[in-house]
């Protein structure tokens, strides 16, 4: 109690000496396996993707089929070239996935965020691009459950007076 600190100068050398204050950035590893593809799991809603990348032609396969027929509609198409074009690797590698659950539109958007996670997987370089463009973060929005006492989630009986 004797000693007190009578100065911003030495509160701020309080302040910097117990704790670990500046932290270095993480690292990002590249994480390959066996057969040299890059694997990473995208959800969206109900959806579940299971993503696999390796170097290639470009060739996009969902659920052994081209995206293009498994996507019918061109918004959905090009809502999984997105992640590809904003660090422009559309052509360089091939992009294999399974899907399970939720929509078309849900599957889209796990896929797509599974390629995006498998990018980063690849080449931990293009993780800042695609993080600034919103493409790792994991959309949590769902369907709000149904309660009781109510037709739908929030939808209730009609009212009547009498």
């Amino acid at each position: 109690m004797s000693e007190e600190n009578k100065t911003l100068e030495d509160l701020g050398d309080l302040k910097t000496e117990g704790l670990g204050t500046e932290q270095a950035a993480p690292v990002y590893t590249q994480k390959i396996d066996a057969q040299g593809r890059a694997y990473a799991t995208g959800k969206r809603k109900d959806a579940v993707a299971r993503v696999w990348i390796k170097p290639g032609s470009g060739k996009i396969v969902v659920n052994k089929r081209e995206y293009k027929t498994y996507f019918a509609r061109p918004v959905l198409q090009m809502l999984i070239q997105q992640p590809l074009g904003a660090v422009s690797r559309t052509d360089q590698y091939d992009i294999m996935c399974t899907v399970k659950g939720g929509g078309l539109s849900g599957q889209a958007g796990a896929v797509r965020h599974g390629i995006s996670r498998a990018l980063t997987h690849y080449e931990p370089d293009l993780r800042p691009t695609l993080k600034k463009g919103g493409f790792l973060t994991r959309d949590a929005r769902t369907v709000e459950r149904k309660k009781y006492g109510r037709r739908k989630a929030r939808r209730s009986f009609q009212f009547s007076k009498r």
